[in-house]
Order: C-alpha cells, then structure tokens, then sequence
C-alpha cells in the first residue's frame, strides 16, 4: 500500500510518500521558522497563508521525486486535529480535495498519534504496548499505547508545555524564537547541578512549568549565576522531571517500553537523561525518533495512516474541512 501524508497543523508544511513494503520513499518539508522568527511566535495567519501558498508544490515534488502519479496512491491521511484552524483547513481541505479526485480514501490522523508511531518508523520492530511521552511547543503529555492502538491520556500539562517553557526562559536570557537550541547550546558551557530548579507534583502523574520559569526569571534578575549554569540547570529540571513522571506512568501500566516523541524531544539533555536511565536500568528500554522526525513531518501522518488502515474511518469529502470528532487514535 502507498500512502501519502500531509501535515500542516502548525507553521510546517510537509508531505511524504510511504510505502508498506519499501518504507518511507520521499519526504519534503517546509519550515517557516524564519518566517515567524522576527515576530517571537507563530501568527496564524501568516501559517496559513504559507501553508496555501506551498502546500501544492511540495505534493507535486514529492510525487515526481518518487516517479508517481497520484493514481498510484492508495490512501490520503492528513492532520486534522489539534493545531491551529486556518493551518489544518488547508492540509485537509487539499487532502479531500485531492482524496475525491482520485477516488481514494482520506484517513484522518490525530497530530499526536503521528508523534508517538514516529518513533516506529525509528526502529521498525518496536510496536505497541508502551508508555509515550510527547514534548513539544504546545504539547506535554503521557499515554498508555496498548496493542490494539488505544490511546489512553495518563498525565499532561496544567499550564506551559514543556517547549512553550524553553521559549519563554531563551526570550528572558535575550535569545531567539524558537529558543531550544539557543538554550541548548548555553547550557553546553554550563553546570547542570549549579541550581536546584522546584520541580511540582512530586509524585503525581501531571505537569506544571510554570513556577518553573518564575524561577528562572527571578534567578536572571539576581545575577548570581551564569546564564550558561542557569539553562544547564533548567534544561536537567526539565528533563529529569519528564523522565521521573513517565516512569511513574509506565509503572502505573507496568510497561516496559517507553517512546518519546515531539519537538522537544531533539534536545541532546532529554536524551541524555533518559538514556542514561536506560542503559543503568534491566527493566525499561528507551525509543526517540531520528531527528528529523522529531518536528513536525508528513512522514509520521503517512505512517500512521498505514497502521490505522484497519479501522476504515475515513473522511466524508462533502463533509467540514476541520472535523475533529473524526481524528483516528485519541480525542
């Protein structure tokens, strides 16, 4: 079976092809960080009208990249859920366009549920049952993945994800947006034990960065640190505080496999920490994407399009562009 994946959920347009036999045969991305860069976040607006202007020209290079026609595609899927609106009208609205001109069925993917089978395309013996967890812009959360494909929500953010909390702490040290890289590349030349960040919840499966980032704030404006030792120190609480809560979730399912997915999970720290669990533990084996298939791609919603072929639920060409009770895979 070929599929082609469309993602547009955020400010990445990005379309692949993957096959069920070969593999992935062609994946294109385009990122408008740059774009939103001078204005600190992501507008809307300016994200969709990228994602339009884009969104064809990359099906086509895709397509001629792996020397197919759009008849050769047996399955469309497509984010359409969760993510900014006007972005994911248009990946689903070209999706079911494109879907009702071939005659071929469009699976709807749920933005998360790519994330999480992301790390199968990794490492392509690894299935289901696992605990995983995503890290991202606007994302922090745990699920139990058993065999079947359920998705069951065990603990999440109450406030800031975890990479809306590296933006803010990088714009307060005067850095860019996005700033996970620019707090990475500080925290090299620092020491991670130099602070001693709050970490909340202690012992609960839930998230909460905001007081957080109150204390890295007010830890700048003391001025008794340096700002190396300060984002070494506040990316080892971020990560030890992932790690400590996604133990306790696959404690809780008694899993033995945990998979971490998302933008975040790119950040040298958090693959550190949780590796270097990994390799003194006998009980919990780790799985992080490639790199590459950390951010947003199409990749992952091509893939996850495959794995969710069985359940045929499919979208009605007639019906809304952006229709979030019929995201496959968690609601």
């Amino acid at each position: 079976m070929i599929v082609l994946g469309i993602e547009s959920s955020c400010d990445e347009t990005s379309v692949a092809v993957y096959s069920t036999e070969k593999g992935t045969l062609c994946s294109k991305t385009f990122s408008q960080a740059d774009i939103h860069a001078a204005f600190g976040g992501v507008i809307p607006e300016v994200a969709s009208r990228n994602h339009i202007q884009k969104i064809e020209p990359l099906y086509q290079a895709c397509m001629a990249e792996c020397s197919l026609t759009g008849k050769d595609l047996d399955l469309i899927g497509v984010t359409n859920a969760p993510g900014l609106i006007g972005a994911l009208f248009v990946g689903v609205s070209f999706a079911k366009g494109l879907g009702y001109a071939l005659k071929r069925p469009v699976m709807p993917v749920h933005h998360l549920a790519g994330h999480i089978l992301a790390a199968e395309l990794s490492y392509p013996e690894l299935r289901p049952p696992y605990t995983a967890l995503i890290v991202s812009g606007g994302h922090t959360h745990i699920f139990d993945v058993d065999e079947a494909l359920n998705f069951t929500l065990i603990g999440r953010t109450i406030d800031d994800a975890a990479g809306e909390v590296f933006d803010k702490t990088a714009k307060v040290m005067g850095g860019p947006y996005p700033g996970g890289i620019f707090i990475q590349n500080l925290a090299d030349n620092g020491n991670r034990n130099a602070i001693k960040f709050p970490k909340a919840f202690k012992g609960e499966i839930k998230f909460s960065f905001s007081g957080l980032k109150t204390a890295v704030m007010n830890t700048i404006n003391k001025g008794e640190y340096s700002l190396e030792d300060i984002a070494a120190s506040f990316q080892y609480t971020v990560a030890s505080t992932l790690l400590e809560k996604t133990l306790q979730a696959a404690s809780l399912y008694n899993r033995r496999k945990i998979v971490v997915g998302g933008g975040v999970a790119a950040n040298k720290e958090i693959r550190r920490v949780f590796n270097e669990y990994a390799e003194n533990s006998k009980n919990i084996e780790i799985f992080f994407p490639d790199l590459a298939r950390c951010t947003d791609n199409g990749e992952m919603i091509a893939y996850a399009a495959s794995r969710f072929y069985k359940f045929r639920k499919f979208l009605n060409y007639k019906g809304s562009a952006y229709d979030t009770k019929h995201s496959i895979g968690l609601l």
